[in-house]
């Protein structure tokens, strides 16, 4: 058969006859290459770049990082260190946890409290040791004054100053003096964690609230002997726990040591001559 002036044969068999089956090949196995594919972003044991998005923190800025144990995010910026989640985790510690710091701040000579609370410092001890002493200062004051009063036989009135004036000493030395105190470690290239501080100086006041108890004594000597031992104690255990972090102040740390070891017995004597003595 001629078209379009090509010849076209026709195998005749093929057009009369079926067309034959193709064979099954039978199951045909299909390999596919070895891709080399990667997972974005990269986990955190790939490269040298963590897979945290935190940016990075100052060593000595405590607020900074979560109390161990806790995995709470920390984000928002400054603004964030004045929502009530900032400071949550200074709050979780457990009552053991407090009564062996209790006992920790009755020993000043070991100077190993900042050891122990170094990786965990709270603000629920040093909150309720400053509001104890409040409450007892002023109620302590309020019966030694009442009892001289009655035994002169002269008249009474409450003195409301008395818990005014012990919220703004105790609330307000537990806070002025460990910030004061953290801008010149740092300035002196010592930096402590401020919560540390708080801390610290929390727990340090502890002792008075045995003394102020024992006020009730009627003996201006024995009140002076108690108010003398407490400050005494409450400063050595603040100058020795923080001796062996002020080293690395070089040749000044002394001096600090020992600022650090008179303004806490200063607050003693303020203590004496406002709380521990009885004017009728």
């Amino acid at each position: 058969m001629m078209t379009g002036g090509s010849y076209t044969n026709i195998d005749h068999q093929q057009v009369s006859g079926s067309v034959p089956a193709v064979s099954d090949p039978g199951h045909v196995t299909v390999k596919f290459t070895e891709s080399n594919l990667q997972t974005f972003p990269p986990s955190a044991t790939q490269g040298k770049i963590s897979g945290g998005t935190n940016p990075p923190r100052d060593a000595d800025d405590t607020f900074s990082r979560p109390v161990n144990g806790t995995e709470e995010p920390q984000s928002g910026g400054w603004l964030h260190k004045f929502t009530v989640g900032a400071y949550k985790p200074y709050f979780d510690v457990d009552t053991s946890d407090v009564v062996e710091r209790l006992k920790e701040s009755l020993f000043p000579f070991r100077g190993t409290f900042t050891e122990k609370t170094a990786n965990n410092p709270d603000l629920y001890g040093p909150f309720w040791i400053c509001t104890t002493l409040i409450f007892v200062a002023a109620s302590i004051g309020t019966f030694v004054t009442y009892i001289a009063h009655k035994l002169k036989k002269q008249e009474w009135n409450y003195d409301i100053n008395l818990v005014t004036w012990s919220a703004g000493v105790f609330y307000g030395y537990v806070t002025v003096v460990p910030l004061a105190l953290y801008v010149v470690l740092k300035y002196f290239s010592a930096p402590s964690g401020l919560v540390q501080l708080f801390c610290l100086y929390g727990y340090s006041l502890f002792i008075f609230i045995p003394a102020l108890c024992l006020s009730v004594v009627p003996l201006e000597i024995f009140r002076w002997v108690i108010a003398g031992l407490a400050g005494f104690m409450s400063a050595t255990f603040v100058a020795l726990n923080l001796k062996a972090h002020i080293n690395s102040a070089g040749e000044r740390w002394f001096l600090i040591v020992v600022s650090i070891f008179l303004l806490q017995l200063a607050l003693a004597v303020v203590l004496k001559l406002y709380l521990f003595t009885v004017t009728v």
